[in-house]
């Protein structure tokens, strides 16, 4: 006679067995669902925005702009450049063409409104010549030059806009700065030739005598002869000149490069 305690010993293990296998793979079947298809579609998986290039637009873009690209934008820095209109882009990272995610911050550096402001460094009583390279490490520019009886070659005062002011004032960076000379009690006397002479070695002795560069033209290739070499003058050498008076030069070819640097100043 069969065990019947046997056959319910063998269904209550098979079925067993299946409910486990069923919950197995009752289990994986979720857990491909939440990771391959809840996940992805949640999260955007595999589907990025190109970062918009907007250096350059002004700050008041930008908000319609990005919203409709799905990006937002956070300005974490500014910075002063001359050449670039207030309140525009300077930086931006991530940088232009990246591919990030829906609703990601763009980090950006913008111009300001105002240059930010500099100290004026102490040039009285200084020299001419010094005093450009000074102004220019400052974050400044040599403005007129005005010359002033006095016996000594040297800067009596500085100005802005006309105002005296004193080492030490505080004025917008890029200010142009004025200076008065002392002609150095040299009223007539004769121009040197510097024609054959290096375009800085004329400039200073031309300071030296409160003469004052004027335009610096090129004229064409010349060969044999190194940069910057003066070749024409005005007035011509031995003309009678006053301090403060413009000495108008021609260069070589060669020398482009600086007088068309200087011209631009």
């Amino acid at each position: 006679m069969q065990n019947p305690f046997k056959k319910y010993k063998a269904e209550t293990v098979g079925g067993l067995l299946l409910s486990v296998g069923t919950g197995i793979l009752l289990f994986m079947l979720i857990g491909v669902s939440y990771f391959y298809i809840y996940l992805p579609s949640s999260t955007n998986h595999g589907e990025t925005i190109t970062v918009p290039d907007v250096s350059g637009m002004n700050i008041e873009e930008l908000e319609e702009f990005l919203t409709a690209r799905n990006l937002r934008y956070e300005i974490n820095d500014s910075t002063y450049t001359e050449d670039k209109e207030p309140n525009t882009i300077l930086k931006q990272f991530p940088l232009a063409g990246a591919k990030v995610k829906e609703n990601r911050v763009v980090y950006l550096t913008k111009n300001s409104l105002k240059p930010p402001t500099v100290p004026v460094p102490d040039l009285v009583d200084g020299s001419l010549i010094n005093a450009e390279a000074v102004l220019k490490g400052s974050g400044l520019k040599r403005g007129k030059i005005i010359y002033v009886p006095g016996p000594f070659s040297v800067i009596r005062e500085m100005r802005v806009n006309n105002i005296k002011i004193t080492a030490g004032t505080r004025v917008p960076k890029g200010s142009f700065i004025d200076l008065y000379v002392e002609d150095g009690g040299n009223n007539e006397f004769e121009l040197p030739n510097i024609q054959g002479q290096e375009l800085d070695e004329a400039e200073e002795l031309l300071l030296g005598l409160n003469l004052q560069f004027g335009e610096i033209i090129p004229i064409g290739d010349t060969t044999g002869l190194p940069p910057n070499v003066i070749l024409q003058q005005d007035p011509q050498p031995r003309t009678i000149m006053r301090a403060g008076d413009v000495v108008k030069i021609w260069v070589g070819k060669p020398g482009t490069t600086l007088a068309e640097e200087k011209n631009n100043e």
